[in-house]
């Protein structure tokens, strides 16, 4: 079985599964297999559930006949797949990478292109080298252009998603200290995330410039076709302010205010707003995209708990992302807690980088200062230093926080969001 003779049956599918427990009618399930689990026992279940196709890696549950087949790795022809696909869209196809803000921007561009376009994207968190290929392959027919999310923790990664996802235009968020153990520093960050300008300026597509970061202009420095953003001599200029806790944009003398917190959120608008721009959706329906998305992934989202405003930031967190969102959250009004959780994936730089924060912290004056991890304990040997969600939640059974506002920050792996009811 090759990708082509396997393409007219794709095309009839619903949708392509990897988790046996989701698939309907007419999809396609992918059996993977791991150390702990063999996927392709469910293949003749999965066609009993009514299963199109099912992609097994061992041959002896193939079966031609229910149209079970067997490849030498369902990765690989999940990948193949989704390349074959690729080159046959006529639609073009937006890359989005980046340290920070990569989900959120991503958000922001599907609302705002939504206005005039029917735009298939990245759902939810699926920008590995399984997700990305998942998302290729669930654009259909009817879909005019399509947003991709591309994550990275080593090098090479954004290379080979590109090659897979291979985008028209793209755009790297900002360059920060996000897995740091893995790209081996904040130098390898820029070079694996630069690996999307790389395959851009190697097939002449367009990038989108913030032209207030210098990484940015500089590594696409002399580069054509490109859209920019930033300053006075930008195609598109955007001015800063903020109602309440809330950013927003104004072009033209025309405001957009979104329901997200942070400074740090401004340049993601921009970003959504040039796009649309440069595709011809009118500014009052750029407008009518921003006011009206809601965030509702843990990230830059606010939630009013009784008379208390929390700040919820959990999905992830990194040195630059901490630093912005505690000091944008010393800008808001009354009393102020923060609950900070670990960074993880920093490497040898985590304990320095721990330390870093937690003296800015310091250095702002928050009324409360809540850690939870076990590398923030190694540095924080205060009263309120806790080792992980689970000590913090008994430490609420019989303390409460005075403060109005309260700031929830951390990596994935703490899952700090488990406090929220406690608290």
């Amino acid at each position: 079985m090759n990708t082509e003779q396997f393409y007219p049956l794709f095309l009839q599918a619903e949708n392509v599964v990897i988790d046996s427990r989701k698939i309907e009618k007419n999809d396609i399930f992918f059996a993977f297999s791991g150390e702990n689990f063999n996927a392709a026992t469910f293949a003749e279940q999965a066609v009993d559930k009514g299963a199109l196709a099912v992609i097994v890696e061992q041959q002896d549950y193939e079966n031609p006949e229910k149209n079970i087949f067997y490849v030498p790795s369902t990765l690989e022809f999940l990948q193949e797949l989704a390349v074959y696909h690729r080159k046959k869209l006529q639609i073009p196809v937006i890359g989005l990478t980046g340290s920070n803000g990569k989900t959120t921007t991503k958000e922001i561009i599907h609302a705002v292109l939504s206005e005039k376009f029917n735009v298939q994207y990245t759902r939810g968190n699926l920008n590995n080298h399984i997700g990305v290929p998942l998302t290729i392959l669930s654009i259909k027919p009817e879909h005019e252009m399509a947003v991709i999310e591309m994550g990275a923790n080593h090098q090479k990664e954004i290379e080979f998603l590109s090659s897979i996802s291979m985008p028209n235009f793209g755009y790297i968020t900002n360059f920060g200290k996000a897995h740091l153990e893995g790209f081996g520093g904040v130098e390898g960050v820029i070079k694996g995330k630069s690996e999307l300008y790389e395959y851009l300026k190697n097939n002449d597509q367009t990038i989108l410039v913030n032209e207030n970061d210098p990484i940015q202009v500089e590594k696409t420095k002399g580069y054509s076709p490109k859209i920019t953003f930033g300053n006075a001599g930008s195609d598109y200029q955007f001015e800063l302010f903020s109602e309440q806790h809330f950013v927003g944009l104004m072009y033209k003398g025309q405001k957009a205010v979104s329901k997200l917190t942070g400074e740090y959120n401004f340049t993601n608008l921009c970003a959504a707003a040039s796009l649309g721009l440069h595709f011809g959706i009118d500014f009052s329906k750029i407008i009518h995209a921003i006011e009206n998305y809601t965030p509702t992934n843990m990230r830059s989202q606010i939630v009013q708990k009784g008379d208390k405003t929390l700040v919820l930031d959990t999905y992830n967190a990194n040195p630059s992302s901490m630093a912005a969102s505690i000091k944008n959250f010393i800008t808001f009004e009354g009393s102020k807690t923060i609950i900070i959780g670990d960074m993880l994936e920093l490497g040898d730089e985590s304990e320095k980088e721990h330390r870093s924060i937690l003296e800015l912290a310091l250095e702002l004056g928050f009324d409360e200062i809540i850690t939870v991890g076990k590398i923030f304990k190694s540095v924080n040997h205060s009263p309120l230093s806790f080792e992980d969600t689970k000590a913090l939640t008994e430490y609420f059974k019989t303390n409460t926080i005075s403060s109005k506002n309260i700031l929830l920050k951390g990596s994935r792996g703490i899952a700090l969001e488990k406090v929220i009811e406690f608290i």
